[in-house]
């Protein structure tokens, strides 16, 4: 932990996001415990742990879904105090949440826009204007690779766990995120789909993003990933550079059976 001031603030200026010391309780039980955590911009960061480790809590907090009861958050070298998820999109932060938070039942174009509907007027009424999200939705996923997407009026629950990762990526590079966590998007999808989705992470990082990618695999993580941040029950247990380790290496950090 950076405890020189100079050193602080130059660390707060250059990462996008920097987490000091930060802790949540739950009544009497401690999520988070003195947590550190930073992503650079441009950066891929693998977010390893165990179940329980407290990697779901950490991006919660990161993305104003829990308020912090202990330490700090910097995003974009200023002081954040998100009262709702709302807030951290407005900072440029996107979360796909493992179960994506996709409306089955919704059209493809509704949930690229969720929540951004875009409308038109005509008189006094105000109306979805549908034919100008189904534009701007194929054109986006078709440059994430979803050329053959079915029509944009289709229900979400037709597509595949890839599209729908695809989705999210789409939607997080076309509102003009600057910060995409992905919350296992590789969990029960399928070879082909999994390298795709992959490719999907390296592509936004080429494109300017900087990516928090949570997943159990350390093998996939380390395709994509310059650096990892591994906890354990609350903690910061490891934060090492792709260089000075491998997916053996990881897996045995992430059991707790090595200490980096």
């Amino acid at each position: 932990m950076i405890v020189d001031a100079d050193e602080k603030r130059q660390a707060i200026q250059e990462n996008f996001v920097y987490m000091e010391n930060v802790g949540i309780r739950f009544g009497k039980v401690i999520a988070l415990d003195d947590a550190n955590f930073h992503i650079g911009k441009n950066e891929v960061v693998g977010l390893l742990g165990d179940n329980g480790a407290g990697k779901s809590t950490l991006i919660k907090c990161l993305n104003g879904f829990y308020k912090i009861t202990s330490g700090h958050i910097y995003v974009n070298g200023t002081h954040a105090d998100f009262n709702s998820p709302a807030d951290a999109r407005d900072a440029g932060i996107e979360t796909a949440y493992q179960d994506l938070a996709l409306v089955n039942l919704m059209s493809i174009s509704r949930n690229f826009f969720l929540g951004r509907e875009l409308t038109k007027k005509i008189g006094p009424f105000t109306f979805l204007n549908q034919k100008k999200m189904d534009e701007i939705s194929a054109r986006s996923l078709a440059e994430v690779g979803l050329r053959n997407i079915r029509a944009m009026h289709e229900a979400v629950n037709f597509l595949s766990g890839g599209e729908r990762q695809a989705i999210a990526i789409g939607r997080a590079s076309f509102f003009g995120a600057k910060l995409l966590i992905l919350d296992e998007p590789t969990a029960a999808l399928s070879v082909s789909e999994t390298e795709w989705v992959l490719r999907l992470v390296l592509e936004a990082k080429e494109s300017g993003l900087s990516v928090i990618l949570i997943s159990h695999n350390a093998y996939e993580v380390y395709e994509v990933s310059d650096r990892f941040v591994i906890l354990e029950h609350g903690k910061n247990y490891t934060n090492i550079k792709k260089e000075d380790t491998d997916p053996k290496e990881l897996i045995e950090l992430i059991a707790g059976r090595l200490k980096k």
